[in-house]
């Protein structure tokens, strides 16, 4: 069978190299090149995407040999219907090896029609190396790859200020934008480069603070075999995503113009404010994952889907997010309903299983970020204590009791955690006054929470009450009786 080629795609068309990607990791590749083939094929963008392996191990080599093609599986719910779909993405010229090609890298600063620079470098990446020279080919932070380059484009073109670039870097931190400028600007003041490249940096580009959103589960290695007779030829390269998909991108609506995302129907946006829907993200999204986690495992389910197609623990994960998580936050209702919906389609994808204990990694500093926010505001708003959001925190107690039935829970957590917990269980002797204990050392446990959690009125009481119930009758009677009941008082 032949590999993936542009011999045997006729309709895979080339296009004008306009963007350099850092980064040709799967996401990447089932985001933002999908998003650039997108906008080729439906509006007038033409242009094309050179892949940066930024790291000596990468895959531009296996994607080379496929003239940059590779297969998109798109799988998921959407309008209700589990759907699985395919495409061929071409919107990727050439990979280059910054380790091997890196006289080819520095030609692409002289390319007058490049105009986007895209990242995915992990959460790590965007950090300041002190070791870092100009004169290194390449430099080890990607920062520093960016600034060596940037300093070559200033170069290549005299300080043009049309000749400077929208900046998008896609890495899960929160304003990295603006956090990819700051170092840039410390690269520039450690290698004494001149004042006026400063200002062309300042003036000339673009650094857009962006969030992203879709789960890429990567290449299919349980199915290839299927996938390769389906297709027809081998593919090295495939790349499996779910259907939903959002890009938040923080800057000036000029932007749009350049990048048409709302031509071709993309679920990208340009907004002045990135922070309601990051919030928004955090809150419904992670903050319900992390909230229906203990209970569900508790309960004796394995997997997020199977958590929200059950009728007891659906309603739960439901009234969760409407009742309890979207009262607090600032968008309309319309928009922050139909995002929930969104999620809990995304919950129920029947072709990723997604594992509850992997989800419950760090769930002590998870649920600090992500629903004691919602916690706190909605007493705030109410003076009264969301059911659920109480209930998810006694169940998180009972979860890193480290015991399910007979079955022993794999913990993962930092130790002066996992530490804590131990010693309060082995306390415990089935009294609803050593649950007590438990539960107030755990709320007034600052080291994560950064407050004494004891302190919020009835919360101590409330969470006893819970972890009681759960210790004596069990999670599944336990969630019964908190179904439907009102906030508490």
């Amino acid at each position: 069978m032949e590999k993936l080629s542009r011999k045997i795609i006729k309709e895979a068309n080339q296009y004008p190299e306009k963007v350099l990607q850092f980064g040709e990791g799967n996401f990447l590749r089932a985001f933002v090149d999908w998003q650039i083939d997108v906008l080729n094929k439906n509006t007038d963008f033409n242009g094309s995407v050179v892949v940066v392996q930024p790291l000596g191990q990468g895959v531009v080599e296996k994607l080379n040999k496929q003239d940059g093609l590779y297969t998109l599986y798109l799988q998921g719910v959407k309008e209700g219907k589990a759907v699985k779909e395919h495409s061929t993405i071409s919107a990727v010229s050439r990979g280059l090896n910054l380790f091997t090609q890196y006289d080819e890298y520095t030609k692409l600063a002289y390319n007058p029609e490049l105009r986007f620079v895209f990242s995915n470098t992990t959460e790590a990446g965007i950090a300041f190396d002190e070791n870092d020279r100009l004169e290194d080919r390449p430099q080890n932070s990607f920062p520093g790859k960016l600034t060596s380059f940037l300093y070559k484009r200033y170069q290549a073109f005299n300080g043009d200020k049309e000749k400077g670039f929208i900046i998008i870097p896609c890495e899960l931190i929160d304003r990295n934008g603006e956090k990819l400028k700051k170092i840039v600007l410390q690269y520039a003041s450690l290698w004494n480069l001149e004042d006026s490249f400063v200002q062309w940096i300042e003036e000339a580009n673009t650094f857009c603070c962006s969030l992203v959103d879709r789960i890429v589960p990567g290449y299919p290695r349980d199915t290839i075999d299927e996938i390769t007779q389906e297709l027809g030829y081998k593919d090295d390269m495939v790349v499996v995503g779910e259907q939903f998909h959002l890009w938040v991108i923080e800057g000036p609506q000029w932007i749009r113009e350049e990048f048409p995302a709302h031509k071709a129907g993309l679920n990208t946006l340009f907004v002045d404010d990135m922070t309601p829907y990051r919030t928004r993200k955090v809150r419904i999204l992670n903050g319900s994952h992390t909230a229906l986690t203990p209970v569900s495992y508790l309960y004796g389910l394995d997997t997020v889907a199977e958590t929200v197609e059950h009728e007891v623990m659906g309603s739960f994960v439901k009234e969760l997010i409407f009742d309890e998580i979207i009262p607090t936050l600032d968008l309309s209702t319309e928009e922050l309903n139909s995002f929930a919906n969104a999620v809990l389609e995304r919950f129920a994808n029947p072709f990723i299983q997604h594992f509850l204990l992997s989800i419950s990694l760090n769930s002590m500093s998870k649920f600090k970020t992500r629903d004691l926010p919602s916690l706190l505001e909605y007493y705030d708003q109410k003076q009264e204590l969301p059911r659920k959001l109480v209930f998810s925190l006694a169940a998180l107690i009972a979860f890193y009791k480290g015991k399910r039935g007979e079955e022993d829970i794999r913990l993962s957590d930092d130790q002066d955690i996992l530490d804590l917990f131990k010693e309060r269980w082995s306390q415990f002797d089935g009294t609803i006054e050593s649950i007590e204990v438990i539960v107030k050392n755990i709320l007034g446990f600052e080291k994560n929470w950064e407050m004494d959690l004891n302190n919020v009125p009835g919360l101590t009481a409330a969470v006893t009450k819970d972890l009681f119930e759960i210790e004596t009758k069990g999670m599944k009677e336990a969630v019964e009786s908190v179904l439907n009941q009102k906030a508490i008082i």
